[in-house]
């Protein structure tokens, strides 16, 4: 405990070592960096096994009532493992990891209050579209019955 408390002391008068970031753009990453998400629409297949890997759930997919979906991705909550770019069939194309810097949020932003807003609803329309494919394929059955 006193050693820790010594070292905690004489650290106090020695220079500060972090960096303002993003307001010194000289930021200099590491060689392993793994950087921000990317994502191509066009080459997407909406499997949803991107959002289903990550672990701090920091990709979503809306379902639309028509049946298509919307992906939304949160950098300040992603934590850059890769899980989701692993889990893609088309890693490279759909989703890859960027040499990007990370992003800096500002607290007027209110980031993370709005993903979670996103993500309730994005959970209400897969609840919403399994409800309609369900009332759907009742409907269908009964017809079959009649």
């Amino acid at each position: 405990m006193i050693k820790a408390m010594m070292q905690a002391f004489t650290n106090l008068f020695k220079p500060v070592h972090t960096v303002k970031y993003p307001f010194e753009e000289d930021v200099v990453l590491p060689k392993d960096y793994r950087g921000l998400i990317e994502y191509s629409e066009d080459d997407c297949i909406f499997c949803d096994k991107c959002e289903k890997a990550c672990p701090p759930k920091s990709i979503v997919f809306y379902q639309h009532p028509d049946g298509s979906k919307e992906y939304k991705y949160n950098a300040w909550l992603c934590i850059y493992c890769g899980e989701c770019v692993r889990a893609c069939p088309k890693p490279g194309e759909a989703l890859w990891q960027s040499e990007k810097k990370p992003l800096s949020a500002t607290k007027e932003q209110d980031v993370n209050n709005e993903w979670f807003v996103w993500q309730r609803a994005a959970a209400e329309s897969r609840e919403n579209h399994a409800a309609m494919k369900k009332a759907a394929k009742e409907k269908k059955r009964q017809e079959k019955e009649s």
